[in-house]
C-alpha cells in the first residue's frame, strides 16, 4: 500500500511580488528550495495565512540569497505582496518506507525570507 505523505515544507514567508500576466508558478529563492529538499518544477501546495486561500502550482527557481517568493499567473490574485504564506509538497511512498522518513521542513525569516 502506498500513502501521501509531506515531504518538504516552507513555514511562512512572505511573498515579495506577483505577476498575474506570467505563465503560472511560484519563484522560490534556491537557497530555500535546497534547504526545504523542492526541486524545479515540483508540485507545490501554497497555504495563504493571511486569506485563507489554498491552490497548487509548481515551482520555479529564483535567484539565490533573493529571498525571492513570487506568485505567477492566475494564482497571483490569491495573495498580496507581504502575504505570509506556508509552501508544501507531498510523496507518495510505500506505506512502510513513510513509516520511517523524514520530512525536509524548513523556518526562514518571514521578514526577509532569510535562512538565518
Amino acid at each position: 500500500m502506498n500513502v501521501e505523505v509531506i515531504k518538504s515544507k516552507i513555514h511562512r514567508v512572505k511573498i515579495t511580488n506577483s505577476n498575474l500576466n506570467y505563465i503560472g508558478s511560484i519563484t522560490i529563492d534556491e537557497d530555500l528550495m535546497d534547504a526545504s529538499n523542492i526541486i524545479e518544477g515540483e508540485k507545490v501546495y501554497v497555504v495563504n495565512i493571511n486569506n485563507g486561500e489554498r491552490f497548487s502550482t509548481y515551482t520555479i527557481k529564483g535567484k539565490r540569497k533573493s529571498g525571492d517568493i513570487i506568485i505567477n499567473g492566475p494564482a497571483a490574485r490569491k495573495v498580496l505582496t507581504d502575504d505570509i504564506i506556508i509552501i508544501i509538497a507531498y510523496a507518495t511512498m510505500d506505506f512502510e518506507e513513510a513509516k520511517k522518513f523524514k520530512p525536509s521542513i524548513i523556518f526562514p525569516n518571514e521578514n526577509d525570507n532569510s535562512l538565518t
